[in-house]
């Protein structure tokens, strides 16, 4: 190889690294603008993710107090919500630049294939998240506020008998860690057809072979239950029902796009069965007799 040769090689990589730079750049001013923004605004996003929390202590006459527990916390609470806030308003415009940089590499037929994947994965994300903070955290609260107990002093057989109140003084930078939590891990599991769907299209995987494995789903999913969720067996039966609904979900989807596959192999040809590539054996002929001396 000449050195005009390895001069000619480079250059389209110069280019591409100087377009993903560019692409990172305004993601970055992207999130960055969100993240102002969602600051500037951080107190009634804070109610809004309270809503849950108010509720189930107005279901028990209680006053939706949270504390400050340390003299920071409050900054670091404003912080952690725009940042999470601030990811999910610029998050439609990252996703438009990473297709900016990977749509020049692609056919057309690959471009049709992926931009579907594009649009469903926040349409998904999005309702996991609803799902969580409309009915998981609910559950999950109202659970937890369960365990509270009022105090009393009264007597009893002539004796004085004290029962300690239990009552929920929350910190309020760990119920946000809480809720946050469910809302990114419901929405992370409702990403499951997406990303399946999308590796049977590039047949990583198959229905057949997702089927195979189904009781080892099952284990996974009981143990992601346990771990997402709070020792309530409500809520751990929810989340078990809808992420094993998505992976049979996920099942129909793949073997749907193998269909689809398959019809357009066999009208443009290229698509042989199993048995068709089998050579056919013909008829079984005797061995020539040798001949006598």
């Amino acid at each position: 190889m000449t050195r005009d040769d390895i001069d000619d090689t480079s250059a389209p990589l110069i280019e591409h690294l100087a377009e993903l730079r560019t692409r990172l750049i305004y993601a970055l001013a992207a999130f960055v603008a969100g993240m102002v923004a969602c600051f500037m605004v951080w107190n009634p996003l804070f109610n809004v993710l309270t809503h849950p929390i108010c509720s189930a202590l107005a279901e028990r006459g209680q006053e939706c107090g949270l504390y400050l527990i340390k003299l920071q916390e409050g900054f670091f609470v404003a912080i952690q919500i725009s940042l999470v806030g601030g990811f999910a308003l610029a998050f439609p415009f990252i996703a438009f630049q990473l297709w900016r940089f990977v749509a020049p590499g692609l056919y057309l037929s690959e471009k049709r294939a992926f931009l579907p994947f594009l649009l469903a994965s926040p349409f998904m994300f999005i309702l996991g998240a609803a799902f969580a903070y409309f009915i998981i955290t609910p559950l999950a609260f109202d659970f937890f506020l369960g365990f509270q107990q009022a105090g009393s002093l009264g007597a009893e057989g002539g004796g004085q008998s004290e029962t300690a109140g239990i009552t929920f003084h929350g910190s309020v930078q760990e119920y946000l860690s809480l809720t946050i939590k469910f809302i990114l891990a419901f929405g992370l599991c409702f990403q499951l057809p997406v990303l399946l769907t999308l590796m049977g299209k590039a047949e990583l995987v198959s229905a057949a072979g997702l089927g195979s494995v189904r009781k080892y789903a099952v284990v996974g999913i009981l143990v992601l239950a346990a771990v997402v969720t709070p020792p309530d067996v409500i809520t751990q039966v929810i989340l078990f029902t809808v992420v094993y609904g998505l992976y049979e979900i996920s099942i129909l989807l793949v073997r749907r796009g193998e269909k689809t596959r398959e019809k357009e192999l066999r009208a443009q040809g290229l698509w042989f069965d199993d048995d068709e590539d089998e050579p056919e054996e013909g008829p079984a002929t005797e061995p020539e007799a040798e001949p006598r001396p």
